[in-house]
């Protein structure tokens, strides 16, 4: 048995976690959920109702592989670099009883299924996927995160073309535009798919809200929030009347997953470093808030990040579709804590995405009919992703199904959903920026190490340094220049 499978022993949290809102984007430091600098260099976050069994899947029709592609083989792989997800979809896929199958799993009890956890943040996968295909060992299909995904996706010997499976757009017709860019290599040809959209918006506590800003409505709220100017002065008005006591930011990590959606431009054009305005806006946004106190400086992941929430010393958190059921619920102390059922969520001042994982499948596999069907119980099924989307829970990546169930007012998870103020659907809000982000075009192999060289930067020079804004560019880019030696770095 592989011994990278046996990393499971994280299961023990898995039964827990079938009733959360698992993340799709694991906790890693508030620059992103960033890969390591080598990695992005080599570059070119029982189901309650009754689960349909395998009879009612569409069956995969084998003629519709193409004949590169190995089918027949044994044991089918899948790795990811936590539990948090796959398990489920195994599950789903399988008509498995969600609550047992990480113990199936790691037990070998589901017959002909393998699953391999590094037990790692996603930021740390890439690493542990190169030693896994460095080994030869048996891969069939893999998780890959949005900042790091075009090194897998833009690689011919990593990533299978799905249309070798049969599989194209037409399979996947209702999809957000921002995960189709992301499961796109550099010439257009899909590679990987998401079963998730991971669109965040800005949760706040109403009870502070209301005490501090006069705001009673999600509607008022969100017209204090609407664009970062107004965020920022919003900041301002419940830190005077808090004398600072309360921030109305989680965390500057928090800030930047949404800001950094924002941008306008690649980061890398004609293999040349971008600097443009929307960095100066950034650093010009964070320090007042950094300043004036608008936003905590607690690490994110820490426990006093979270802590801030329950003890009212942060009004707001930057959250995306998983964070409800993790973070969040801890940020409002949990069921019955002393913040749990305060909450309502906006949009927040853009749309924006925090995370996300995309399904891509190793071209070395012998299981092609299975990875085809997989995928498409995963991604492209919509009454299993309906059942999915309320068994998981989770926001599943279709339009379709997902204006369905929000229009029929359902409740996906009674644990996250009761954390919400007058029974707020939370995930119509999130709809409306899933909806709007738009990252066509901007999305290159090195955002991820760029991204968290420009958080590093700004923060560590810029926010508690003192430099200027010019002087902390001058050290985000030899970070870069450091980091990613194939790109212009001027």
């Amino acid at each position: 048995m592989n011994t990278l499978k046996r990393t499971l022993a994280l299961v023990a949290t898995l039964a827990m976690a079938a009733t959360a809102f698992a993340s799709c984007g694991p906790k890693e430091d508030e620059g992103s959920s960033s890969s390591t600098p080598e990695a992005t260099e080599a570059a070119t976050d029982a189901p309650e109702e009754s689960t349909p069994d395998d009879s009612s899947e569409p069956a995969a029709d084998s003629s519709a592989i193409d004949a590169s592609v190995g089918v027949g083989g044994g044991t089918f792989t899948v790795a990811a670099w936590n539990p948090d997800d796959a398990p489920y979809l195994i599950a789903q896929w399988k008509g498995l009883d969600y609550e047992t199958v990480a113990d199936k799993l790691t037990n070998d009890e589901v017959e002909g299924v393998d699953f391999i956890s590094f037990g790692v943040g996603g930021g740390e996968a890439s690493e542990n996927y190169d030693q896994l295909f460095a080994s030869g060992d048996d891969l069939d299909v893999y998780f890959v995160e949005a900042d790091w995904a075009l090194k897998y996706i833009n690689d011919d010997s990593k990533t299978l073309a799905l249309d070798k499976l049969g599989l194209t757009d037409a399979d996947f017709p209702n999809i957000h535009s921002y995960t189709d860019a992301i499961g796109k290599d550099s010439n257009g040809v899909r590679k990987g798919v998401s079963w998730q959209a991971a669109a965040g918006g800005f949760a706040y506590n109403a009870r502070l809200a209301e005490e501090y800003l006069g705001v009673t409505t999600p509607e008022d709220m969100q017209a204090k929030v609407a664009d970062w100017g107004k965020f920022v002065e919003t900041a301002k008005e419940v830190s005077d009347k808090t004398s600072g006591g309360v921030a109305l930011a989680d965390s500057l990590g928090g800030m930047w997953q949404a800001f950094a959606c924002g941008r306008s431009t690649p980061w890398v054009v004609d293999n040349a470093l971008q600097i443009d305005s929307f960095c100066e806006e950034f650093a010009s946004t964070a320090k007042q808030l950094w300043d004036m106190g608008g936003v905590t400086k607690n690490e994110q992941w820490s426990t006093d990040w979270t802590a801030a929430g329950t003890t009212g010393n942060a009004m707001g958190y930057f959250v995306s579709t998983w964070g409800f059921g993790d973070f969040f619920l801890d940020a409002a102390g949990g069921v019955g804590g002393a913040e749990y059922g305060n909450w309502n969520v906006v949009q927040g001042p853009t749309p924006y995405y925090w995370g996300g994982t995309w399904i891509v499948v190793n071209p070395a596999t012998d299981n092609g009919e299975e990875a085809r069907e997989f995928i498409i119980n995963s991604a492209s099924d919509e009454e299993q992703m309906a059942e999915y989307a309320k068994n998981k829970p989770e926001y599943v990546n279709n339009t379709a199904v997902m204006d369905s169930l929000i229009s029929s007012n359902t409740v996906f998870n009674e644990k996250i959903s009761n954390n919400f103020k007058d029974g707020q659907n939370y995930f119509a809000v999130l709809a409306e920026n899933a909806k709007t982000i738009d990252f066509n075009g901007l999305i290159t192999a090195y955002d991820a190490t760029i991204k968290a060289d420009f958080m590093k930067a700004i923060k560590e020079q810029h926010l508690e340094g003192g430099k200027t804004y010019e002087e902390s560019l001058e050290t985000f880019k030899d970070l870069v220049a450091e980091h990613i030696t194939t790109i212009d770095v001027e």
